[in-house]
């Protein structure tokens, strides 16, 4: 009789990585997904929109919402900073295509992320979900939320796709 051992990796996790900071914490996004990163620009606010939308930005004659992700994550706002940026995505969900912007505190840098440096986001309990995080990434001594942008943003995508 053998023992299986769980294993801890997730093969499907691993690759490079844009890395980003929110509130001292540390994220981690497919670099796939990135179109760009920018500066913050002038919004336009949308009326009636969820308190995490601070509007749309003209990107090159393309209307792009943008999300503030420290209020998406329920962080306390503050003002912006000389490293405050715009990280533009693109996502796919139900065969849609669409482009947002993150308002994120500061990007820290690209990183290939190997399955040894992956663990599996650790269970906190039935009143946290953790649904949004694909594993948590290690490099040296920093830990790395690697966020899963579709579970992150599928219910304000499928709002903005309408």
């Amino acid at each position: 009789m053998s023992i299986v051992k769980e294993k801890t990796n997730i093969p499907e996790v691993a690759g490079e990585y844009l890395t980003f900071v929110l509130d001292s914490e540390e994220y981690g996004i497919k670099i796939l997904t990135v179109i760009e990163i920018i500066q913050v620009l002038r919004m336009t606010r949308v009326p009636g929109a969820e308190h995490f939308v601070k509007g749309v930005i003209n990107l090159r004659g393309k209307v792009v919402p943008v999300i503030d992700l420290r209020l998406k994550f329920n962080v306390e706002a503050k003002e912006n900073t000389e490293e405050t940026c715009i990280i533009v995505i693109n996502i796919e969900i139900n065969d849609i295509s669409i482009t947002l912007g993150m308002i994120v505190d500061a990007v820290n840098e690209v990183a290939n992320i190997t399955n040894e440096n992956i663990d599996k986001t650790p269970t906190m309990g039935n009143s946290i979900s953790t649904n949004n995080i694909l594993g948590i990434g290690k490099i040296d001594d920093r830990v790395i939320m690697l966020l899963d942008l579709i579970k992150t943003f599928e219910n304000d995508l499928v709002k903005i796709s309408e």
